[in-house]
């Protein structure tokens, strides 16, 4: 909340996770980001799950930030407004499909400089969502125990819809390059980001997809284990479960000496003929070995010693917990300033919320602005980009074109 984009208004026509990902990426940056749903709440605005009083917690925390406005968007009257809403602010966010009423080039007839960025499924039209583009990635079938039988084995699906995330993320990016791009050359651009496009191309960015064609097939699973590094879970003797990775030699060192596995570990270098120090790739190829003897020494040990013994290594390292148990750590968020607590929310339950994710020192971040109710800004909306009177709002109000806030 630092303000940074504090001259920028855009509007946000969306549902879902990536595309209301891409506004408040840029309201929490200080953005004037107006959400447009139809008077009823948009697709997800009833998403699971629900507080008691009907609140959907996953849109509250998108959305915070935000100012929203709620029109009959199956009405031709309140899709007029969208669209002039548009087009006077001339910043578009959204998902709806490219040939809709919010194409850019309705918008743009009377905004010939705007800017959209538009979320689609795949670029060839069909629709896809976070789940279904994740199974045509791969990496589903890629996860899974080391044990399993390729014939038999079952995809794992992913908890986080990480692929709605990173496309929120590159359309908030890709609405500023074309804003900066404008700034320069007075030329607005149409951009559409289709959701599976960021699912292959980031395997490709990855690597992946060279290494499995080079391969001439699929990498073989490894349960927990890094890939290519030295990384996997383990246990301590109380039967604490933590990950440690080790990608570089202080990594390496820190957690040798902090296992006290030293003589151990030049035995078994004289035994392969490498030096486990010397990178990633001997330590990768003699990862068995080298689990084996750091799971024997881990459960000889409590997790306190060993979290101090790897603490004063400086080694990376982390203790696995449930959600619950992440979302009531004080080291995680009552300690973090990242958080604050607020019960400013429509649901009216008090819970931390997120500011901004970057840093900036030496200046003040402010803290997380609330989610708006459905429709709050309707009548400061119309009146301030459309410069409709009082009395012109009142009668879309009982005409039921626009609707004010849903508060009560």
């Amino acid at each position: 909340m630092y303000g940074l984009l504090d001259d920028l208004s855009i509007i946000e026509a969306s549902s879902f996770v990536a595309s209301p990902t891409a506004g408040l990426y840029c309201a929490q940056m200080g953005a004037e980001v107006i959400r447009v749903d139809h008077k009823e709440g948009g697709l997800d605005y009833d998403r699971y799950m629900l507080t008691k009083e009907g609140r959907s917690l996953s849109w509250e925390n998108l959305n915070r930030a935000k100012k929203s406005v709620a029109l009959d968007l199956r009405s031709g009257e309140g899709r007029e407004l969208l669209v002039e809403l548009s087009a006077k602010t001339g910043n578009l966010i959204t998902n709806l499909p490219e040939k809709s009423f919010l194409s850019h080039e309705a918008v743009a007839a009377n905004c010939p400089d705007l800017v959209s960025v538009r979320i689609m499924g795949w670029h060839d039209g069909r629709q896809a969502m976070d789940f279904t583009v994740n199974a045509a990635s791969g990496y589903p079938l890629m996860c899974g125990p080391e044990d399993w039988d390729d014939a038999t084995a079952p995809p794992v699906n992913q908890v986080l819809p990480a692929w709605d995330f990173i496309t929120g993320a590159y359309c908030a990016f890709a609405l500023i390059a074309a804003i900066r791009h404008r700034d320069h050359t007075g030329e607005g651009s149409e951009l559409r980001v289709p959701l599976g496009d960021v699912a292959i191309g980031t395997v490709a960015n990855s690597g992946a997809m060279a290494e499995m064609l080079y391969r001439g097939a699929d990498r073989e699973r490894l349960g927990n284990a890094i890939w290519g590094a030295f990384g996997r879970d383990f246990r301590s003797l109380d039967n604490t479960r933590f990950m440690v990775a080790a990608l570089t030699p202080k990594q390496w060192t820190g957690l040798v000496k902090a296992f006290g596995v030293e003589e151990e570990i030049a035995a078994l270098e004289q035994e392969c003929g490498v030096r486990f120090a010397d990178g990633d790739r001997p330590r990768f190829e003699h990862r068995h070995a080298l689990f084996d003897l750091f799971q024997s020494r881990a459960g000889t040990m409590d997790w306190p010693e060993l979290a101090r013994r790897m603490g004063e290594q400086g080694c990376t390292f982390e203790r696995y917990r449930t959600m619950h148990e992440a979302a009531n750590d004080p080291v995680l968020v009552d300690e973090n300033p990242l958080f604050t607590r607020t019960s400013a929310n429509p649901s009216g339950f008090e819970y931390p919320a997120t500011r901004s994710f970057a840093n900036i020192p030496g200046r003040k971040a402010g803290g997380p602005a609330p989610a708006p109710y459905l429709g709050q800004h309707t009548e400061e909306v119309l009146a301030d980009r459309l410069g409709l009177s009082s009395g012109a709002i009142g009668k879309l109000v009982d005409r039921d074109i626009a609707r004010l806030s849903d508060k009560d």
